[in-house]
């Protein structure tokens, strides 16, 4: 075992380190959120976060490997980001906040081998060095349409002040749509929570982005009573996955959201179904296999692209169970005929899990959750990866012998004060990318968050 963790001792200094600097950086922004008085709005705000994730797998049996497979061997790899969140109300009812971010790092195989990938930190895009990015600028707008007021606490990328139950919320600029759809109150935050990509989100949900997870677009929320309605449209990356966004929208996708929210035993809860549909140039995998039998070459979507839509829907459910404990569950489909363009390759996917609080062991600011995820794809899909096809983070170069995706995740964070927090991950993958001839798959994560 010692040599299979030998890259944690490695980390330590450079975590002493960031431990450091990331409380450093919220203690001084944490002095410059403006306070103003409390019966008004706040005009201004800063707030910062920074994270680092460091992630190791141990060894695991491979009889092969292809372009797109996971390391068998034991390896670790690392990604840490400081990112400052900057807000005005230029008007009542407006914000407009920006977010620069300095990113550093890689995940595991360079973000590939898994499509539930364990690191939600981990961009499809990695540097040895450190480099500054704007991920975030955009207006949010509240028009108040009555119904009981309530108190909005500051927050990252959230003016304190009051809203009324009755609202429409317009979004426009450069956003995640992940801030926006498909939220969870206990699955939804890798630096927070859980770190497995298809369990932030539905794996399933390829919401449009470039290489790090962001968009240009608009979206509009209308509030009534316990119903919430969400629409947006937004560009997609010119080639799947890319770092530069269309700015023409040729490429583009349309969500809509339905949200119901309830109280169950006493205990509010909520379901929200999402729906997404993109247009784009995407290759189907029977037309690549054809090609690829054609010339006896490996399949590509990428040579047979054409205009054409894909689109899929997900359930989401978040439950209060008590005081301290939330259960989460997500369920969605994908059509499996086309490409997946910007997220992961998912095209079935039903996860579940609990998360709880340290009340009950008088750890109030602690957090622990545990959640299991099954991911599958496509027949044509699982033809064209055992053809030699790659998708975007999978394809050992065959396939024959197909399986699921099952992951296990749970976690501990243990909050070292007010604004620092230090997390233990541990995931486990059985057929990773599918692939029934490889794996299962042990992960180990320590994460360190400070952020006001």
């Amino acid at each position: 075992m010692s040599l299979t963790l030998r890259w944690l001792p490695g980390r330590a200094a450079g975590l002493a380190l960031i431990a450091g600097l990331a409380t450093a950086f919220a203690a001084a922004a944490d002095t410059a959120i403006d306070t103003t008085a409390e019966s008004s709005s706040q005009t201004w705000a800063l707030h910062a976060q920074a994270t680092v994730m460091d992630q190791g797998t141990l060894a695991f049996s491979s009889s092969y490997r292809g372009p797109n497979s996971l390391d068998p061997a034991a390896r670790g790899r690392e990604t840490a980001d400081i990112t400052l969140y900057a807000g005005v109300r230029p008007w009542a009812g407006a914000e407009i906040w920006i977010n620069p971010e300095i990113d550093q790092g890689f995940g595991l195989s360079n973000t590939l081998g898994i499509a539930g990938f364990p690191s939600g930190e981990a961009y499809k895009v990695g540097h040895n060095f450190p480099y500054l990015v704007t991920h975030r600028l955009f207006l949010r707008q509240t028009f108040s349409l009555g119904g009981d007021t309530s108190k909005v606490d500051p927050d990252q990328n959230v003016l304190g002040g009051a809203q009324t139950a009755n609202r429409v919320v317009l979004t426009l600029g450069k956003v995640s749509v992940g801030d926006i759809f498909d939220t969870n109150a206990y699955a939804h935050d890798p630096r927070g929570d859980f770190s497995n990509w298809s369990l932030i989100d539905a794996g399933t949900f390829d919401y449009a982005a470039d290489a790090w997870g962001y968009t240009y677009g608009a979206a509009a929320e209308w509030y009534q009573g316990d119903w919430t309605l969400r629409g947006g449209g937004f560009a997609m990356s010119r080639i799947p996955n890319g770092q530069s966004l269309d700015s023409s929208f040729r490429r583009f996708q349309l969500i809509g959201e339905a949200e119901r929210r309830f109280v169950l035993g006493g205990r509010a809860g909520s379901l929200k179904i999402t729906g997404f549909l993109s247009r784009a140039p995407m290759g189907a995998y029977s037309d690549a296999i054809r090609a690829g039998l054609a010339t006896g070459a490996a399949p590509s979507v990428g040579a047979v692209a054409r205009y054409q839509s894909h689109g899929g829907v997900s359930l989401n459910l978040q439950q209060s169970l008590t005081d301290d404990i939330g259960l989460f569950a997500r369920a969605g489909v994908a059509d499996g005929h086309q490409q997946a363009y910007e997220f992961t390759d998912i095209d079935r996917t039903i996860s579940a899990g609990v998360s709880a609080t340290g009340a009950r062991w008088a750890r109030p600011a602690d957090t622990a959750g545990a959640a299991v995820v099954v991911n599958d794809i496509s027949n044509p899909f699982k033809a064209y990866l055992n053809a030699g096809g790659l998708g975007v983070l999978v394809g050992d170069g065959r396939l024959p012998h197909p399986g699921a995706e099952a992951i296990l995740e749970t976690y501990y964070s243990y909050a070292l004060s007010k604004a620092v927090k230090l997390a233990l991950d541990y995931q486990y993958v059985a057929n990773p990318a599918y692939n029934r001839d490889r794996g299962p798959v042990s992960i180990l994560g320590l994460r360190l968050h400070a952020g006001i």
